[in-house]
């Protein structure tokens, strides 16, 4: 069975021209000029860029030479080429023995991979540029050691900057700095970090300036000595201050009297170093309760020599002694009361002495007599005497002490020592304390004929009430004022008799 022909093809089996589907247009957009001028080509070339010679590109007929880079420069050239002995040599690992190439490491990016990693990408990774420490231990090769510079080279061989070397010693400072404080706060907190006891010790107190109790005591003490008497079995002691050079030394009638009415009694002078030497009796006044011995020693420390007559009430005062046998005790206090009329009775039935005394709150007891009172400046002001008991068996300190003023110790001190003994101004009579409504003083209980209280024309019965620009208020009181005054001054001496007032010039004498 033939097949018939199909009349919309050609005879020879091809579709026919009229029925093929033309090709799709091309859709072409417009160039923006200002892109086409940066990556378009240059005018003149129509070719690939990697052409010496672009075949279509003809200017007057002749081809246009495209402009290569200049060869590089002869030096640069030269470092960077092959060296001749490598002509041929490719950059790849040697071949082995059988000629075949080492086996190369696998791409970075192959293990582990990298799903960032561009496959395509030119550049690899590299080996570490700086040696292991593994290649650094076999390298045999040591870096030379500079020479060791010394001191001297150092500070002055210029070897070194000066700003370096105040560097290095600012830095050694501060190192220093931390290293202190670090110590510090480490022993600071060493019973924290430790938990060691720390037991707080204080220091005794130092502070002795110029004019403290402890200065005072230190400079008067020394001049102070401890007066022993011995007679048999029995004595007694007391105090005394060395106020000469020489050895004299000052003291009171009643602590050396027993050594005075017998022969046999023994005075021994004990120093603040311990240093024992026989005194001697030089002179006593029983009348002021004053007396002088003396011993012999090379240099002894002598008391200054102050003037009571410049105290005042409230000044603050020293009592130095070896009361109660207690050698070298020094006692404080202040000045109480000045010229307060003191009388007590005779030591074994001598005659009483009466002193204007300088009362004073220094604990003074028995054993204190003798020695020294003396003012913040460490000046002798007094000799210390008496005190006041508290009563019937209480024969110790209650606050209340008599010292002589030393501006009539020192007078008495010298007559004794240049004559022996002492004379007195008086009045020449008797007299007894009174107090009335109408008059207070010293009423005269007799007058002795020639005297001179009997010249001036003072009769028994009259009270004296002043004498000079004193104020007499008891007999203790009256002597004491007259004692004041030297033998031979005229003073006015009031007195009340009978309700009327006089005034009597009295020309004194001598006891």
């Amino acid at each position: 069975m033939s097949q018939q022909p199909n009349p919309q093809q050609d005879p020879s089996g091809a579709p026919r021209r009229e029925d093929r589907l033309a090709p799709r247009p091309l859709d072409r957009p417009p160039v923006d000029p200002a892109q086409a001028s940066v990556f378009g080509r240059p005018r003149g070339v129509d070719g690939a860029f990697d052409r010496l010679y672009a075949p279509d590109a003809r200017a007057n007929g002749k081809a246009q030479q495209v402009t290569l880079a200049p060869p590089p420069p002869e030096s640069l050239a030269e470092a960077f080429r092959r060296p001749p002995e490598a002509a041929g040599v490719v950059l790849q690992r040697p071949a082995d023995d059988a000629g075949a190439q080492p086996e190369t490491e696998a791409p970075l990016w192959s293990k582990p991979a990298d799903p960032w990693r561009d496959p395509n990408a030119g550049a690899l990774l590299g080996g570490p540029a700086v040696a292991t420490e593994e290649e650094t231990k076999e390298d045999p090769e040591e870096r030379p050691r500079g020479a060791m510079l010394s001191l001297p080279e150092v500070l002055f061989g210029r070897r070194v900057k000066p700003t370096a070397l105040a560097l290095l010693g600012v830095i050694a400072l501060l190192i220093g700095a931390v290293g202190g404080l670090a110590g510090w706060w480490l022993s600071d907190r060493g019973d924290a970090l430790t938990g060691e006891l720390n037991i707080a010790e204080a220091e005794a107190g130092k502070e002795r300036p110029p004019g403290s109790v402890a200065d005072v005591a230190r400079r008067v003490a020394p001049a102070v000595v401890s007066l022993e008497i011995r007679i048999g079995e029995g004595g007694g002691s007391g105090s005394g201050v060395v106020i000469d050079p020489q050895g004299y030394i000052l003291t009171n009638d009643h602590v050396v009297s027993m050594a005075v009415k017998d022969q046999s009694a023994k005075i021994t002078a004990v120093f603040i170093n311990g240093a024992r030497t026989e005194a001697k009796v030089v002179g006593t006044d029983p009348k002021t309760d004053l007396a002088v011995v003396k011993v012999n020693v090379p240099d002894p420390v002598v008391a200054q020599v102050g003037k009571s007559a410049d105290l005042a009430v409230g000044d603050s005062v020293l009592a130095v002694g070896s009361p109660l046998g207690l050698e070298n005790t020094v006692t404080s206090g202040i000045v109480s009361a000045l010229n307060r009329p003191i009388g007590m009775p005779g030591e074994n039935g001598g005659p009483p002495s009466n002193y204007g005394a300088i009362q004073t709150d220094a604990p003074i007891n028995p054993g204190n007599s003798g020695g020294a009172l003396v003012d913040s400046t460490g000046a002798l002001v007094g000799i210390n005497t008496s005190i006041l008991g508290g009563g019937e068996g209480q024969g110790g300190n209650i606050g209340i002490g008599f010292a002589i003023p030393i501006d009539q110790a020192i007078k008495i001190s010298r007559s004794l020592i240049e004559q022996g003994s002492v004379k007195h101004a008086d009045l020449g009579l008797n007299a007894a304390s009174v107090a009335a409504n109408t008059s207070e003083g010293a009423q005269v209980q007799n007058v002795a004929p020639g005297s001179p209280a009997a010249a001036a024309g003072i009769a028994e019965g009259d009270v004296i009430t002043k004498v000079g620009d004193r104020i007499v208020r008891t007999a203790t009181e009256l002597t004491v004022v007259v004692r004041e005054h030297n033998i031979g001054d005229v003073v006015p001496v009031q007195l009340s008799r009978q309700g009327r007032q006089l005034v009597v010039d009295v020309t004194l004498g001598s006891d």
